[in-house]
C-alpha cells in the first residue's frame, strides 16, 4: 500500500444522489470514467449522460450519416453496462462544436431537466497533461459545461417555459484533467468499465489493429493504476473537482 503524501488524491464526495455527465462524443466517458459511474450506480445513485454530438465524424471509413446512428447505438449499449439508462444527444456537429451561448444554453437546459448535484465533464484544457493537444470539441464542451452549471440556476439566463432554474449543482468533476484533486476507487467497476468501452467496437476496430478486449483492458487498467499511485495504491478514476 502506498504511504499517504501531500499530493494524494482525496475521495470524491458521496453525499449526493443525482449526477449528470456531459461530454462531446460517444466513448468520451468510457475512456477512463465508466468505472466510477459503475460504482455510483451500484450504490443506488442516478447518473444520466448528455452528449453534444453523435460522433458522426469519428470513423474515417464510414460516412457521417451511417456513422452517427451506429455510434449512438453503441453509446446506449455502453451506458447500459454501467447502469445508465438515460442518454441524450444535443445534435451539435461532430468535430466543429463551438463554444458559445448556443452550447451553454443546451447544456444549461439539460442540467435543469436532470437537476443533478454533481456534474461530470471531460478535460477542457488545451492539452492532456501538457503532452498531447486536446481536441476543440472537448475544450468547448468542457468549458461550456463548467459555465452552464452556473447558468442553470439563473432564471434570467436562457429562460425556458415550464423548466425551472436549478441551483443545486454542488460540484463539477472534470475527468482526464492534468490537475486531479479527487478520485474514486475503480476496483468494483473496472471490469464493467472494460466491457462498457468494448461496446464501442466499431470505433475501436477503426482506431487500432489491436484485439479490442486486449486494447480496452490494457488501456483502462493502466489509467486506473496510474491514478492509484496517488490514491493509496488502489486503482482509481481521478477527477479535478470544482465546488460551486
Amino acid at each position: 500500500m502506498t504511504e499517504p503524501t501531500n499530493d494524494q488524491l482525496r475521495p470524491m464526495p458521496d453525499d449526493w444522489q443525482r449526477a449528470l455527465a456531459v461530454v462531446a462524443h460517444p466513448d468520451d466517458l468510457e475512456y477512463g470514467c465508466a468505472a466510477a459511474v459503475a460504482a455510483w450506480t451500484d450504490g443506488g445513485r442516478e447518473v444520466a449522460y448528455v452528449l453534444a454530438t453523435r460522433g458522426e465524424a469519428g470513423i474515417d471509413t464510414l460516412e457521417p450519416d451511417r456513422c452517427g446512428p451506429l455510434r449512438e447505438r453503441e453509446q446506449r449499449a455502453s451506458a447500459a453496462v454501467v447502469g445508465v439508462s438515460e442518454v441524450e444527444f444535443l445534435d451539435h456537429r461532430d468535430g466543429v462544436v463551438e463554444y458559445g451561448t448556443a452550447l451553454r444554453r443546451d447544456i444549461a437546459l439539460a442540467i435543469r431537466r436532470h437537476r443533478p448535484e454533481l456534474v461530470i465533464t471531460l478535460n477542457h484544457r488545451d492539452t492532456w497533461g501538457g503532452v498531447a493537444w486536446n481536441t476543440p470539441d472537448h475544450v468547448a464542451v468542457g468549458r461550456a459545461t463548467l459555465d452552464a452549471a452556473g447558468d442553470a440556476g439563473n432564471r434570467w439566463i436562457f429562460p425556458e417555459p415550464g423548466l425551472d432554474p436549478w441551483s443545486g449543482v454542488r460540484w463539477v468533476a472534470v475527468a482526464g484533467s492534468g490537475n486531479p484533486t479527487h478520485a474514486v476507487d475503480a476496483t468494483p467497476g473496472l471490469e464493467r468499465a472494460v466491457l462498457s468501452l468494448l461496446e464501442h467496437r466499431s470505433y475501436i476496430e477503426a482506431l487500432t489493429d489491436e484485439e479490442p478486449e486486449e486494447y480496452a483492458r490494457s488501456l483502462l487498467t493502466g489509467f486506473a493504476a496510474g491514478a492509484g499511485e496517488r490514491f493509496g495504491g488502489r486503482p482509481a478514476v481521478a477527477f479535478e473537482l470544482f465546488s460551486r
